[in-house]
């Protein structure tokens, strides 16, 4: 098998210009320093999380060509573990990509490397093949539309909180498991990092938690102070019992490894190299968002077009300006994919653009989450929270017929004797159980400033 891993270094050297060779050598020192020296390397374990995309690809690359590097050098190397998130968003091409990547590394087979994935809150070892769990399916839809209706489709909380804490977990389940690692790598980059730890006190002040450690304490701390804000979130906002914590508490203490900044970004040409050595792949749900850790652009820029047809009468196509226009404007926004930004930009296309982005966007929904569009532009309009305040409002507007049928709803939704077509016909506009609209019901809005 050695030969066969100096074939993989071989492979990957030729696709690194000579200035990320050098950048190559200075990871492996950093690497080298975190461990104690060479002599203490052999027994040395980071932990990468791996979304499956160009940049978390390219440190994949880095690491393993450090790693094959000094497993040149001398008797042993440091091991690698890498863990990946199982969710619904996720396209098949996305998960593909991870898998070939793994296979062109040649990372299977290697005692010195685990690959593992996580999915409803457990870890288990990867397997391409193994579809996403029906627990996390679940999970993610009823926080989708819960969250959705106490924000009125708030598309920063609605998607952002989650995709935070689910982070976070991934990273503390990922460096817990079977007796922990001593490192966990960082390839996102410092502004990104401040960010994240911004978002992360202010839940902590919200949730009533600020005199917990600080996030920023160490990995350990973080990712249990996140465990908690996780817990917070699916009691407080969904209002289910607290699940006991999984993951095993770690022996060792990991420490962050920050490499973002030896990460030199290739060249078009050297890019295209490493993209075809490692098997990546685009599709026109991913448009260009190629992780599997993080939510779905397109998803969100859906819920900014139904906006605009259903609850600003205007178009579609106007609220997917608006929301491409505030996106490159505003610095505390996610960056919106260029290949998306490009076909929303077409001047003489936009409409048809628009209904194509409409069109993927709703099979995204339905194949992901079993979520048609009258569901999400329920969720816009939050019918039933504070005691149905805009339930009036959104049975005349998008659905007349059933405006005699108010008096029923309400009496539904108090737990009362209703109707048994009534309360079929809540539960599948709305996507939710009766019990978790009545939940609503009792709920008052989840609002922060507009996130349009």
């Amino acid at each position: 098998m050695n030969y066969v891993y100096q074939q993989v270094l071989q492979r990957l050297f030729e696709r690194l210009s000579q200035a990320q060779r050098a950048s190559l050598q200075l990871l492996i020192q950093r690497l080298l320093v975190a461990a104690g020296g060479m002599e203490r390397i052999d027994g040395f374990k980071v932990m990468l999380a791996y979304g499956g995309g160009h940049t978390s690809a390219y440190a994949l690359a880095c690491l393993r060509a450090a790693q094959l590097s000094i497993a040149a050098r001398g008797p042993g190397t440091f091991r690698l573990r890498v863990v990946t998130t199982h969710h619904a968003g996720v396209s098949e091409t996305v998960q593909g990509n991870i898998e070939r990547a793994f296979s062109a590394l040649m990372m299977h087979d290697d005692p010195r490397v685990e690959l593992l994935m996580v999915d409803d809150g457990e870890v288990h070892l990867f397997d391409a093949r193994e579809p996403v769990s029906a627990g996390q399916k679940a999970a993610e839809r009823l926080d989708m539309l819960i969250v959705g209706h106490l924000t009125a489709g708030q598309t920063r909380q609605t998607f952002l909180n989650r995709c935070y804490l689910e982070l976070a977990d991934l990273h503390r389940l990922g460096s817990s498991y079977d007796g922990g690692v001593d490192a966990v790598i960082n390839v996102v980059p410092q502004r990104k990092r401040k960010r994240y730890l911004a978002w992360g006190r202010r839940m902590l002040r919200e949730a009533g938690l600020a005199g917990m450690q600080p996030v920023e304490a160490s990995p350990a701390a973080m990712f249990q102070t996140f465990a908690v804000l996780r817990h917070n979130h699916l009691t407080q906002v969904l209002g289910e019992p607290i699940r006991p914590l999984t993951g095993e508490l770690p022996h060792r203490a990991p420490r962050f490894v920050a490499i973002d900044d030896l990460l030199i970004e290739p060249e078009r040409g050297q890019r295209d190299l490493l993209e075809t050595l490692l098997g990546l792949r685009y599709d026109n749900h991913a448009f260009g968002f190629d992780e599997a850790i993080g939510g779905n652009p397109l998803l969100v820029a859906h819920l900014h077009g139904l906006r605009a047809a259903f609850v600003e009468l205007c178009s579609y196509a106007e609220g997917i300006d608006a929301y491409v226009n505030q996106a490159q404007q505003l610095p505390r926004m996610r960056p919106i994919p260029s290949s998306l930004a490009a076909m929303l930009q077409c001047e003489h296309q936009r409409d048809n653009a628009a209904e194509r982005l409409r069109y993927l966007a709703s099979e995204l929904a339905v194949q992901a989450f079993d979520l048609s569009e009258g569901q999400l532009v329920c969720l816009l309009y939050a019918p039933f929270i504070e005691q149905g305040r805009n339930l009036e409002l959104f049975l005349r507007r998008c659905h007349p017929n059933q405006r005699d049928s108010l008096p029923g709803m309400i009496r539904a939704l108090q737990g009362r004797d209703a109707a048994h077509w009534i309360k079929e016909w809540l539960e599948a506009t709305s996507g939710l159980s009766m019990e978790n609209l009545q939940m609503l019901y009792r709920r008052k809005a989840k609002r922060r400033p507009a996130d349009r």
